[in-house]
């Protein structure tokens, strides 16, 4: 653990021993209940927020007594890579973490980051619906002290930049964009000709705003929720990747839990999912709307076969590398064949 985790978790023990850390979602009282601490990196107004907050609901319906749950948005855990890290170790009960942090822990998290993965987003739902496709993906931290409980949807990825348009993949050429701190992403983004600068997410507006990347990519809510509409005023909808971000637990917390109890938290993690995922699709139509008649965003929509044929020696490469991971991978087609692009 690096003496920033470790400065975290400390600052994070002391207070709640002190009983003076508040979640959003509720605070520590003199009752004998087990704090279950949930970290994000997303603002109270965003579909992860609202849906961990209907899993505190639904959890202290159902289980008061024994649990407070509390919900702590904006990296207030630290970075996602931080909460993931305090996670690991127990110091808190779950965080959401992209599944492109994750590959880091794992690499059968590799599959899920591969550019052009999905055909349409019908063929990503089902895809990560299918409990065979993500069931040896969401396990395989078990060792590291974590595992996945459900998925959430992070919509589609996109370019967005600063000051130059993104229409083919030689406008990216000699602009550095901001991309999740995965070796995956950085290989795509040299594939298509940019530079890519890794970083946390929340160091992205500032970065953007003061020039030091030309760019980043990501869904349409980071324009709004985020504030990068006010700063890049060109969104290239390439569509390169449909990454999902992931609910993550502790493996020991997990493990505590009675039947009865592990059977609730399903249905929680469920209902994460659920409202989540209903949640997100009205806000991507309101950030859009709000992007463009507020921040005075273009909206482009390039060809994107340049993109995947710049792309594709991706795909050969980790089954070459992840041969376990082929039959998954050709699951995934399978539901491609079945839900062709939307476009």
């Amino acid at each position: 653990m690096n003496k920033r985790i470790r400065a975290v978790a400390l600052t994070l023990a002391a207070a709640l021993t002190l009983g003076t850390l508040a979640g959003c979602g509720g605070t520590s009282t003199a009752e004998d209940r087990e704090i279950i601490r949930i970290g994000h990196n997303q603002s109270t107004n965003h579909p992860t927020h609202i849906a961990l907050v209907a899993f505190e609901e639904f959890i202290e319906s159902k289980l008061g007594d024994k649990y407070d749950v509390e919900v702590f948005p904006s990296e207030l855990l630290g970075s996602q890579n931080e909460m993931v890290q305090l996670t690991q170790t127990g110091a808190i009960n779950f965080c959401v973490a992209s599944n492109s942090l994750l590959e880091t822990f794992s690499q059968n998290y590799t599959l899920f980051n591969l550019p052009y993965l999905f055909a349409s987003s019908t063929a990503y739902h089902a895809s990560m619906d299918d409990e065979n496709i993500t069931g040896p993906i969401f396990e395989s931290t078990k060792q590291a002290g974590f595992e996945a409980v459900t998925w959430l949807d992070a919509g589609t990825r996109n370019f967005y930049t600063v000051d130059k348009p993104i229409e083919t993949p030689a406008d990216l050429r000699g602009l550095k964009i901001r991309v999740q701190q995965s070796p995956t992403n950085v290989q795509m983004m040299n594939l298509l000709g940019g530079s890519a600068t890794p970083m946390g997410f929340g160091d992205v507006y500032t970065a953007l705003q003061s020039k030091i990347i030309d760019g980043a990519e990501n869904n349409e809510m980071a324009l709004t929720d985020n504030g990068h509409g006010d700063v890049c005023k060109y969104y290239s909808y390439d569509m390169h990747q449909m990454i999902p971000d992931i609910l993550i637990g502790n493996i020991a917390f997990l493990d505590s839990l009675s039947e009865e109890e592990r059977d609730i938290f399903e249905e929680g993690f469920d209902l994460v999912n659920q409202v989540q995922r209903e949640e997100w699709v009205t806000a991507v139509e309101k950030a859009k709307e709000r992007a463009a008649n507020e921040q005075g965003v273009q909206f482009i929509y390039p060809d994107t076969k340049p993109f995947q044929e710049a792309c594709a020696p991706m795909h050969e490469a980790m089954l070459e590398q992840y041969p376990d991971l082929a039959p998954i991978y050709d699951a995934i087609q399978a539901y491609n064949e079945q839900y062709p692009s939307d476009s």
